[in-house]
């Protein structure tokens, strides 16, 4: 790939690392709650997801899954799924006092600071099962892979989404402490945590929507 070609690429990438989804969604909370340090360490689940995908898509495998309606509507019910049961869970969390619902506290009812582990699988559950990303990097990344060199450029390419998508947990991660710094320790930390779950169980909803993409 070309420099001038190159540079093409990163504003597009970009726009699609920034487009706002359920794991931006959990990049807000994880920093409203913990911090920008916790979120980007929680967003390398949602980084090892997408690796996952982009070598799936890489090796022609994601556009099979595309292709089989079958495998297309068992990934998008399970990611479904699971993220309407994130939606009910984050309205039905507790809210303390001083912030919004931590949604990594087991469900014994521990809450003594973040828990990373949780918080990544969180990420990576989200990531992996939303067939959107893999019809992302399945159509998206190969028009700016240069065929001569396959291997190469699209390690190039998967990797700058990877970087960017860093940078984009990084960014929501901040606009999440910056939420927690201006908001009213109370109330408006309340009307978060639902306005939050009420968009997990859109997204959950919207993406039992979607429709396999059909052939040429």
């Amino acid at each position: 790939m070309s420099l001038h070609e190159y540079l093409l690429f990163l504003p597009a990438c970009f726009a699609l690392n920034l487009a706002f989804g359920p794991n931006n969604l959990l990049s807000v909370l994880n920093g409203t709650r913990h911090g920008v340090r916790v979120a980007v360490t929680a967003g390398l689940g949602r980084i090892v997801a997408f690796a996952i995908m982009i070598a799936i898509s890489g090796v022609g495998t994601g556009a099979l899954l595309l292709a089989s309606e079958v495998g297309f509507a068992i990934v998008k019910f399970c990611g479904a799924a699971y993220l309407i049961w994130m939606g009910i869970r984050i309205l039905r969390a507790h809210v303390p006092a001083d912030g919004i619902a931590d949604l990594a506290a087991d469900t014994a009812g521990q809450d003594h600071g973040p828990h990373l582990g949780v918080l990544a699988r969180q990420e990576f559950t989200t990531a992996i099962s939303n067939p959107k990303a893999i019809l992302i990097f399945t159509a998206f990344l190969p028009q700016f892979v240069v065929p001569e060199h396959y291997a190469v450029s699209y390690t190039e390419v998967g990797a700058t989404f990877l970087l960017l998508e860093i940078v984009t947990v990084g960014i929501y991660g901040g606009v999440g402490r910056y939420m927690a710094h201006m908001a009213n320790r109370g109330r408006m930390m309340q009307w978060l945590n639902r306005a939050s779950g009420t968009m997990m169980i859109a997204f959950g909803i919207l993406l039992a929507l979607v429709r396999r993409p059909q052939a040429a």
